[in-house]
């Protein structure tokens, strides 16, 4: 039986898919390798931003594109981000029965924070995992370790939901049993490939993987 749901951020609760593609297209939109496509940034979504600007750009020291990328994606975000179907009642049903509940992501800690604060999500999750928090980012197992210590919670009996491959392998690698979700802009199958032992096809199917039926 599930008694802990660990959820990532971006593109699995948070619909920030739209932002994020059009934030790497504005920093690359006059850069030297040309602009960027939907088709190039999706692949590397979920990883962190330095590693996704250093893919793009192709050069290591990427000091001077994050802040370009910050304040474009911090100005655009109460316009484009929202959060996906169900999420709030899901939460607010899982928090009603008793299971606990975090937060791992490969976002920054304060815009982390904001996006939960604006959705009234942050006063249900018991930890919140950011790439501020850890020496070794997902897919490394210590995300997902450091969220489960904090809860003080089994592996065995933890869920962990993402969008991206690396929320897979983080989950697997720490013990866990992972769930990907179908609104993946990277496929389902992917995220199969990588051995997700479920997939939402709505957030409502977290009702029945936790073994319990909604009243």
């Amino acid at each position: 039986m599930i008694e802990t749901v660990l959820f990532d951020l971006d593109g699995t609760i948070i619909d920030t898919n739209e932002l994020i593609i059009a934030s790497f297209m504005h920093v690359f939109e006059k850069g030297p390798k040309g602009p960027l496509t939907r088709e190039g940034i999706i692949p590397h979504m979920g990883t962190t931003l330095e590693h996704q600007l250093q893919t793009f750009s192709g050069v290591e020291d990427v000091t001077e594109l994050v802040p370009m990328y910050r304040a474009y994606n911090q100005q655009h975000h109460d316009d484009m981000v929202r959060p996906f179907p169900y999420v709030n009642e899901v939460v607010e049903w899982l928090h009603s029965k008793g299971i606990s509940m975090g937060i791992v992501t490969t976002k920054i800690r304060p815009s982390t924070l904001m996006t939960l604060e604006k959705f009234n999500l942050d006063k249900y999750m018991s930890a919140v995992v950011t790439v501020n928090d850890v020496e070794h980012p997902k897919p490394h197992p210590e995300p997902v370790l450091k969220a489960i210590e904090k809860i003080g919670c089994n592996p065995a009996t933890t869920l962990m939901v993402g969008d991206s491959t690396v929320d897979i392998q983080s989950a697997k690698a720490a013990g866990a049993l992972a769930a990907g979700v179908s609104w993946s802009l990277k496929g389902e199958q992917l995220l199969r490939d990588h051995g997700a032992d479920y997939i939402l096809k709505d957030m409502r199917d977290i009702y029945t993987i936790v073994g319990q039926k909604q009243e």
